[in-house]
């Protein structure tokens, strides 16, 4: 199994009592050129400065926490939806009575740092102080930037009846939470206050609760995000006397589109505002309607936000998403504001943990699997920026607990028995759900197979230039997991296997990772060494028995662009330590997410046991990447082999040494 996370983790922690001749983590990770990425190293307040003073607009959107476990990994998969967008940050709202500062899956803390360091998206906690003595908010505070969180949107809170009743030792207003971060944290956070354009419900008057909004500016926040309205004149008119207040921070307008009447009546309730009589006249005929009022809702909101943005005063545009997708997103598309495919700054997803911001190297096995991978190097002080350098002891965690929210299968047990089968029969019933996956037709139950334990998303755009390809080796017993096409110098802005900043070019050596048997191995061992100068192997089983011919420790380059004014720049390799952990996880997936569908001892449980105790995970790579992809040949010679007469014979029944 995997090695514990050591303290000073990095890809290649110097092993006690080893040779000198070791790099150290620090000089292998050596920065080789500026990021790609510059959002990646700005933080939130420099990002949106450099948006305004370029024209650029942006939207955010706000979340609240779940309240149960599966909720939980919906809302993950709504983010990296929702987050191919390109949202400039998203924030977390802060739920008291749901435990929020706690390790729950459904806390405000542990969502908010989930959409931080597994779905990369720059966030922003919601923090009240309410209820809450100095002493448990520093805590949360400390926690938060611990987890990676660095952007706060501090509050006061609502009281806990209708009437606001002070309580000793705690906070009264939302400027002494601002006081608090500034004194104790000085410049970590970015700090977010709300304003109220109609003025907050408990205040005296509009002017009076602009005096409390200066007073909160003052303190130390950075801008500001407003209460929901629904009429534009309502933020112009609350611009211009917040200009008259003194405030000129950054004020983001916030949007709710209507999607429904009795979510606009329950949002209303709380908020204690006031629907304008022409659209209230608009929606009580429909009332019962929830499609023609979420319909109303989009339109009203994109005539909103197209004033706004017109009016040349909003620099961006906050939505309250209500954990909702199709509004807003129709919304952001209308106005020409959602990025369908947005450029990506590496060819995997990157984590926006501040301490993972150099990092730009990783090991193609968990290109699939990016969550695991940013979790089991979590412990990491130091992470690959230029290239992976030699490896003698990757400090890996272990990954015991396949069912993490943020790792779990967004698909629930009942639909994952409808794609991989209600009851296997063979080893072959298993390699036609592989077949279907790629495919995407379809499997005998009229289900089309979306996932697989090793990949719970779509297919990457690039695997259409080997579709072909792919299904031939699958129908045959190739099981493939992990693969990519050789590429020669395409354009970074290529739609399908592009990365990094304009005017680049970006190449790839063919690479493909699968599951077979040990008969299949035999053959392919032989077949290998008439290209044994060209494709680098690495074959290894369940027990860890490993058979290679790559050069040792050494890592292998197989995704590289080159950009200009920088030097050249290598996501991704094939390290041979780094496998064998790999290995671990990709052979306990067979079991963990699959066999265990199955009752203990049914037919369709030992299947998927033999198959995890017999097969072999196999990486193959092809180093000429000039030419055309030689390992479709390989993988064919082999099959022409093993079905040679006379050449399953004692020669293949134990091809490992």
């Amino acid at each position: 199994m995997a090695n514990e996370p050591r303290g000073n983790g990095g890809p290649n922690p110097r092993l006690e009592g080893s040779g000198g001749g070791m790099e150290s983590s620090k000089d292998s990770s050596r920065c080789s050129s500026p990021g790609l990425d510059p959002e990646r190293h700005e933080r939130l307040r420099e990002k949106m400065r450099r948006r305004m003073e370029s024209g650029d607009k942006w939207f955010s959107l706000e979340f609240f926490p779940p309240r149960t476990a599966q909720a939980a990994v919906n809302l993950i998969s709504r983010f990296d939806q929702m987050g191919a967008g390109g949202p400039l940050f998203i924030d977390v709202t802060w739920h008291p009575a749901g435990d929020p500062g706690s390790d729950k899956e459904t806390s405000s803390m542990t969502i908010a740092s989930t959409a931080v360091n597994y779905c990369g998206l720059e966030t922003m906690l919601h923090m009240t102080c309410c209820r809450q003595s100095q002493e448990q908010i520093t805590g949360h505070l400390h926690k938060a930037r611990r987890l990676g969180l660095k952007n706060i949107l501090a509050l006061r809170g609502d009281p806990v009846g209708e009437q606001w009743e002070e309580e000793e030792g705690c906070f009264r207003y939302a400027r002494d939470l601002v006081k608090l971060i500034r004194s104790e944290f000085g410049d970590y956070f970015d700090i977010c206050v709300a304003g109220y354009p109609k003025g907050h419900p408990d205040a005296e008057s509009l002017e009076d609760d602009l005096k409390h909004l200066k007073e909160k500016v003052d303190a130390g926040a950075d801008f500001i995000i407003t209460q929901l309205f629904f009429e534009a004149d309502t933020f112009f008119h609350f611009l211009k006397a917040c200009s008259r207040m003194g405030i000129s921070c950054p004020i983001l307008p916030g949007i709710f589109p209507i999607q429904g009447y009795h979510s606009l009546r329950q949002l209303v309730k709380l908020s204690k505002l006031e629907v304008p009589q022409k659209i209230r006249d608009v929606i009580e005929p429909i009332k019962d309607n929830d499609d023609a009022i979420c319909n109303y809702g989009i339109d009203h909101a994109v005539s909103l936000c197209q004033e706004l943005l017109a009016s040349g005063l909003v620099p961006g545009l906050h939505f309250y998403t209500l954990n909702r997708r199709m509004a807003t997103t129709e919304v952001l598309k209308r106005l020409g504001m959602w990025a369908e495919d947005p450029r990506r700054p590496l060819p995997w997803a990157v984590s926006a943990h501040p301490k993972r911001r150099e990092e730009d190297v990783r090991p193609i096995f968990w290109a699939s699997r990016p969550k695991s991978y940013i979790y089991r190097t979590q412990d990491w002080d130091e992470f690959p920026n230029g290239r992976w350098g030699h490896s003698s002891s990757p400090a890996f965690g272990e990954l015991k607990d396949y069912y993490l929210f943020y790792l779990t299968s967004k698909a629930p047990r009942e639909e994952l028995l409808r794609m991989w089968g209600e009851e296997l029969t063979s080893e072959e019933s298993v390699f036609e759900v592989f077949v279907h996956y790629l495919s995407g037709e379809p499997n005998q139950s009229g289900c089309p197979v979306t996932c697989l334990p090793w990949n719970d998303e779509p297919l990457a755009a690039e695997t259409s230039l080997m579709k072909e390809e792919l299904l031939r080796v699958n129908r045959q017993g190739i099981l493939t997991i992990n693969s990519q096409p050789n590429i020669n110098g395409k354009p970074s802005s290529d739609p399908v296997v592009g990365w990094g900043p304009s005017g680049g070019y970006v190449f790839q050596k063919a690479y493909l990772e699968f599951f077979t048997s040990r008969d299949t191995v035999g053959a392919l061992l032989q077949v290998l060494k008439k290209y044994e100068q060209r494709v680098n192997y690495h074959i290894v089983d369940v027990k860890g028995e490993n058979i290679t011919n790559a050069p040792e420790l050494q890592p292998n380059a197989v995704t590289w662009g080159i950009f200009p004014g920088r030097e050249i720049i290598q996501p991704t390799v094939v390290d041979p330590v780094s496998f064998m952990f790999w290995k671990d996880e990709a052979f306990a997936l067979w079991v963990e997410k699959w066999g265990k569908l199955y009752a203990e001892g049914s037919p369709s449980r030992m299947i998927i046991q033999d198959i995890h105790d017999n097969y072999f995970l196999v990486n193959l790579v092809d180093n000429e990447f000039p030419l055309d992809n030689c390992l479709w040949q390989v993988v064919e010679d082999t099959f022409e082999l093993l079905h040679r007469p006379g050449t399953r014979g004692d020669r293949l029944r134990d091809p490992v040494p």
